[in-house]
C-alpha cells in the first residue's frame, strides 16, 4: 500500500481527509473557479485555439494531477507562457483556426505529457536543473513582452501578426488604418480597470470598512465584472455590428473525447517544442509547488510532480485541450484561499465543468479585447527588468546569458529563445566550473587552520606550496589545475613540495585523474615533490582504483595540518615559519 502511494499520493492524504479541509477546499475551489472561467478562455485565444479549449484544459488535467501530484496548493491548468509556446509551435505546422491545428495541439499536449511522465517514471527531475534561474527570469520577462504585444492588436481590433517582437510591431504598424475606435474604447478601459483592480480595489474596499476576505474574493473576481460589464455593452448597443469582435458560439458541453494526430510526421516536428514546453513548464511548476509547500512547512516530490504534470497533460491530450501547468497566479490565489488539498482542484474541475455546460451561452457577446486586457494584466507580472541589474551588479557572465536570453527571445521567437536559454545555462555553468577557485593558503598564526594568503596573515614555508582546489575535477578545468600549478612552481626555485587540498572536491574524472598524473611526473622531474590532503572517502576510493596513488611521489594527508607537520615542520610552530600579508579582496 505504501508502495502504491508512492505513485498516487491521493491514497495518503485522502485518508485524512476532514470535513474542516472539505469546507476549506471548496471555498478556495468557488475563488479560483471564478479566475479561471476567464482566464481559460484568454489563454486559448492567445494559444490560437477555440475559447471552449481553455475551459477543457481546464477540467479532467486538473483531477488528474489531484491524484498524481503532491503539491497541497497548485492549481494546473493553460498558462501564459505554455500557452504561448504553444502558438509558436503549432503556428509552423498548421494554420489557426482549422482542424488540423486543434489537432496539433492535442498532440503537442500527449507529447508533452508522455516526455513529463518517463522523467518521473526515471526520477530525472534534475535535468530542469541544466535552466538557470537568471536564464529562465530572463525568458519569462521577453515571453511576457510578446504575450502583452501579442495582445495588442485586439485592443486595437486590427488584423496584425506576427511570433517575433519585429514582426509584431512592424504589422501593427501596418494595419494602423484597420484601428476600430468603439473596441480600443472596450479594450483600453477593460485593461485600466482591471489593472486598477489589480492594484487598488483591495485597499479601497477596505476603507470602505470590508473585510480582509471579502476585499480579497472581490478583487479575484474582478476580471469576471470587466467581461460582464463589457459582454453586457457589446449587446446592449449591438457593437458586434459594427466591427467589435467577439468570441461567439461555444459549445454547450462537457469537454470531449478526443483522439491526438499520430502520424510519424507530425510526431517529428512536434517532438522538440514539446521537450521545450515540457522542461519550461516543470519549471515554473516546481517552482511555485515549492514555495507554497515551504509557506507551510510541507515537502513535495519533483519527481512525482512530473508524473502529475505529465498525467495532466496527457489528460489534456484525449479531452480536447493543450499543454498545461501550475499556474503561479491561480496557485497563489488557491493558497490564500485556504486550499488544503489537492481536492480543491478537483472542486474546481467541477465547477468549470458546470460553467460549460450551463454559462458558455453568455459569452457570446464577449469582446475578444476583453479577453486581451485580461492576458495583458496578467502577464504584466512577468516583465521583470530588475534581473538584469541584479545580474550586472553580482556576475557579467549571468548578465550576459540573461540579457541574450532575453534578445533571442524577442528578436527570433519563443523556440529560440528557451533553446538559446538550455544552451546558455550549460555554457554558463562550463565557463563557471572551467576556472575554478584555487586558492593558496597557509597556516592561520596559534590555529590549526589554512586560509587565503591573499586575505589573511599566515604562515608559510618556502619550500612548500599548498593549493586548495574548491572544485570537483573534471575534462573542462583539468588543465587549468596543471597551468595554475605549473605557473607557481615554476617561478620559485625553492619549492619542494607541493600539497593539494581538496576539502571541497567531490569527484575526479577520468581526464582529471590523467591530469593529475601528468603533473606527478612533471614535477618529480623538476625536483619537487606531490602530495594530498582532505581527500573524501568517494573521491579517495576511486583515486586507489588507479595507478596515481601506486606512482605518486609524496603522500596522502588526512589533514593539511598533518601534511605541514610532516613536511615543514617550522610552520607549526607559534612565531616561525615566513609571515605572509596579501591584500583583502
Amino acid at each position: 500500500m505504501r508502495r502504491l502511494a508512492r505513485y498516487l499520493p491521493i491514497l495518503s492524504w485522502g485518508r485524512q481527509y476532514t470535513r474542516g479541509a472539505l469546507q476549506n477546499d471548496m471555498m478556495a475551489a468557488v475563488i479560483v473557479t471564478i479566475m479561471l472561467i476567464p482566464q481559460s478562455l484568454a489563454y486559448a485565444m492567445l494559444a490560437g485555439l477555440p475559447p471552449e479549449a481553455g475551459i477543457y484544459a481546464s477540467i479532467l488535467p486538473i483531477i488528474l494531477y489531484a491524484i498524481f501530484g503532491t503539491s497541497q496548493a497548485l492549481a494546473v491548468g493553460p498558462v501564459a507562457v505554455v500557452s504561448l509556446m504553444t502558438a509558436a509551435a503549432v503556428g509552423q505546422i498548421a494554420q489557426a483556426g482549422t482542424a488540423g491545428y486543434v489537432a496539433a495541439a492535442l498532440t503537442l499536449a500527449l507529447l508533452s505529457g508522455l516526455f513529463l511522465l518517463m522523467l518521473g517514471l526515471l526520477r530525472l527531475g534534475f535535468i530542469a536543473n541544466f535552466l538557470s534561474h537568471p536564464v529562465i527570469a530572463g525568458f519569462i520577462t521577453a515571453s511576457g513582452i510578446l504575450i502583452a504585444t501579442s495582445q495588442i492588436k485586439h485592443v486595437l481590433g486590427v488584423s496584425a501578426g506576427g511570433a517575433t517582437l519585429p514582426e509584431m510591431l512592424i504589422s501593427l504598424f501596418q494595419h494602423l488604418g484597420q484601428v476600430n475606435l468603439i473596441t480600443v474604447v472596450l479594450g483600453v478601459g477593460a485593461t485600466g480597470f482591471l489593472y486598477w483592480v489589480r492594484k487598488g480595489l483591495k485597499p479601497a474596499l477596505k476603507k470602505l470598512g470590508l473585510s480582509d476576505g471579502v476585499a480579497t474574493i472581490a478583487t479575484r473576481a474582478g476580471p469576471v465584472a470587466a467581461v460582464v460589464a463589457t459582454t453586457l455593452a457589446v449587446w446592449g448597443f449591438g457593437l458586434d455590428a459594427r466591427g467589435v469582435n467577439i468570441v461567439g458560439s461555444v459549445p454547450q458541453s462537457l469537454p470531449p473525447l478526443t483522439m491526438p494526430d499520430l502520424s510519424p510526421e507530425l510526431l517529428r516536428q512536434l517532438l522538440v517544442p514539446a521537450i521545450l514546453i515540457s522542461i519550461i513548464g516543470f519549471v515554473e511548476s516546481v517552482s511555485v509547488a515549492q514555495t507554497l509547500a515551504a509557506k507551510r512547512r510541507q515537502r513535495i516530490d519533483p519527481n512525482q510532480e512530473l508524473i502529475g504534470l505529465g498525467m495532466a497533460n496527457i489528460g489534456a491530450g484525449f479531452t480536447g485541450g493543450y499543454p498545461v501547468t501550475g499556474g503561479f497566479a491561480r496557485s497563489v490565489v488557491n493558497f490564500d484561499a485556504g486550499a488544503e488539498t489537492p481536492a480543491a482542484g478537483a472542486f474546481t474541475a467541477i465547477g468549470l465543468a458546470l460553467a460549460a455546460v450551463a454559462l458558455t451561452p453568455l459569452v457570446y457577446y464577449l469582446p475578444t479585447a476583453t479577453l486581451a486586457a485580461t492576458i495583458i494584466v496578467a502577464v504584466l507580472s512577468l516583465v521583470d527588468f530588475s534581473i538584469l541589474r541584479h545580474a550586472w551588479a553580482y556576475s557579467r557572465a549571468d548578465f550576459a546569458a540573461v540579457a541574450g536570453t532575453i534578445l533571442l527571445t524577442l528578436i527570433f521567437g519563443v523556440e529560440t529563445g528557451v533553446s538559446a536559454g538550455v544552451v546558455l545555462s550549460i555554457l554558463l555553468h562550463l565557463y563557471h566550473t572551467s576556472r575554478p577557485h584555487i586558492a593558496e593558503v597557509g597556516l592561520v598564526p596559534g590555529t590549526q587552520h589554512f586560509r587565503n594568503i591573499r586575505r589573511h596573515d599566515v604562515h608559510t614555508d618556502p619550500e612548500l606550496l599548498t593549493m586548495r582546489v574548491d572544485e570537483s575535477l573534471y575534462f573542462a578545468n583539468a588543465r587549468f589545475l596543471e597551468d595554475k600549478i605549473l605557473d607557481r612552481v615554476t617561478g620559485d626555485e625553492a619549492i619542494r613540495h607541493v600539497v593539494l587540498m581538496f576539502p571541497a572536491v567531490n569527484a575526479v574524472d577520468l581526464s582529471a585523474l590523467e591530469t593529475l598524473e601528468a603533473l606527478n611526473a612533471r614535477l618529480d622531474d623538476m625536483g619537487v615533490k606531490l602530495h594530498f590532503s582532505e581527500v573524501k572517502g568517494p573521491v579517495m576510493d576511486r583515486l586507489r582504483r588507479s595507478h596515481l596513488l601506486d606512482h605518486l611521489t609524496g603522500q596522502v594527508f588526512l589533514s593539511q595540518w598533518d601534511a605541514v607537520e610532516a613536511l615543514t615542520p617550522a610552520v607549526c610552530l607559534n612565531g616561525s615559519g615566513q609571515p605572509v600579508r596579501g591584500a583583502d579582496h
